[in-house]
């Protein structure tokens, strides 16, 4: 075996110590999200409620290995994005940005963090109100939490990505809802936030990807957004584009002096995670980052929108696929849900009754802590209610 393949081999699930930077990565993203819902009143502005994700996930996880000799990158792995009603996601706003909350809106937060480019990545699903919710923003919600659980399911090695995209699609159409087109999960490595495995949310569109099976210590981010119109978002607005990736890939002598100054500070302080615009100096950024796009130096991640009045919901979670089972390690509890719709259909309520933890084979020597792990597994193998939000 080559150096090489050592390295390779060494950085996934089969180490602890990257189980444990995949781990510490959720914990700061679960409770960044704690606290920016926490925040979420009406008449907040977004851009503050984005930016204290932001720098509690920077705060939080510079605190961490310090001491160690080799400098380790971490820091936010996805902006803090707040994406509301009919906005289906990317909202990330500039300062100068004065959008506000309001009573009643539904809003999806949407953010990630990464330690030494192990990344744990979240979206949840929140409506500003008091008691619950009821109506289509409940079942908007219930079936992307629905599909989100039967996803963690299947997510399982043997499995295949279209089973995975065949069965959400079944689960929004229970609750008269559609998948929105367009939304990708990927397999996650490090420093890697869409490898190259992929689950298309929506079969027969014009996207293709390779089939391909799950397999044991992968990682994946299921993303699931699901809608009470046709699923079919526009972009409408291109300024309100403020995330962005640099494409390692590409090459391009730039011809402005902006987009030279722009791209040089993007490859020192984001040179491989997508960032913020917010980050860089807006009056030159908004010229640079254009000369730069439009030369796939970047790639944008466009704020996409269904149309007013529908109501948009997104449940995204991480999963480590142990050998133990499926480990769903970002995740945060919904408000009481009170759907329209229940959902009846036998298949659907197979894929809830699965276990998502396989039971150890043979003997092997017993570690303490082995009544927690038990408890643990009969939990993870209960039945989800289908007829309300499940509280995780």
């Amino acid at each position: 075996m080559s150096d090489e393949d050592m390295e390779e081999k060494e950085l996934d699930l089969t180490s602890p110590e990257v189980v444990t930077k995949y781990k510490s990565a959720a914990e700061i993203v679960n409770k960044a999200l704690q606290l920016v819902l926490s925040e979420c009143k009406p008449k907040a502005k977004i851009v503050d409620l984005c930016e204290k994700g932001d720098v509690y996930i920077r705060e939080h996880s510079g605190n961490m290995y310090k001491n160690v000799k080799k400098k380790i990158e971490r820091g936010v792995a996805f902006p803090t994005c707040i994406s509301v009603n009919n906005t289906v996601c990317h909202f990330s706003p500039l300062a100068s940005d004065e959008t506000v909350l309001e009573d009643g809106d539904i809003l999806k937060i949407d953010m990630g963090c990464h330690i030494d480019g192990f990344i744990a990545v979240v979206a949840h699903t929140h409506v500003l109100q008091q008691g619950p919710v009821t109506g289509r923003a409940a079942d908007v919600i219930a079936a992307a939490n629905t599909a989100a659980e039967v996803a963690l399911r299947l997510v399982r090695p043997g499995k295949k990505n279209k089973d995975v995209t065949e069965a959400i699609q079944k689960v929004a159409a229970a609750y008269d809802c559609k998948i929105v087109e367009g939304v990708l999960s990927h397999q996650m490595k490090q420093f890697v936030i869409d490898g190259n495995k992929v689950v298309l949310s929506v079969s027969g569109t014009d996207t293709r990807v390779d089939e391909s099976e799950f397999e044991e210590n992968e990682v994946y981010s299921i993303d699931i957004v699901t809608s009470t119109g046709e699923g079919k978002p526009k972009l409408l607005d291109e300024k309100q584009t403020t995330i962005y990736k640099r494409a390692v890939d590409k090459n391009y002598h730039l011809k402005m002096k902006a987009s030279r100054f722009i791209f040089s500070e993007i490859s020192q302080k984001f040179p491989i995670m997508p960032f913020s615009a917010r980050a860089l100096e807006e009056k030159r950024a908004r010229l640079g980052l254009v000369e730069c796009v439009n030369h796939d130096l970047l790639q944008p991640y466009p704020v996409l929108h269904e149309k007013p009045g529908d109501l948009v919901a997104h449940i995204k979670f991480t999963v480590l696929l142990m050998p133990n089972g499926s480990d769903r390690v970002t995740t945060h509890p919904l408000q009481e849900l009170q759907p329209t719709k229940t959902v009846d259909d036998p298949e659907i309520k197979a894929w809830l009754a699965l276990g998502t933890k396989t039971k150890k084979k043979g003997g092997g020597k017993k570690k303490k802590g082995k009544k927690v792990e038990k408890s643990e597994e009969a939990a993870d193998a209960e039945p989800m209610d289908t007829g309300a939000a499940s509280q995780e």
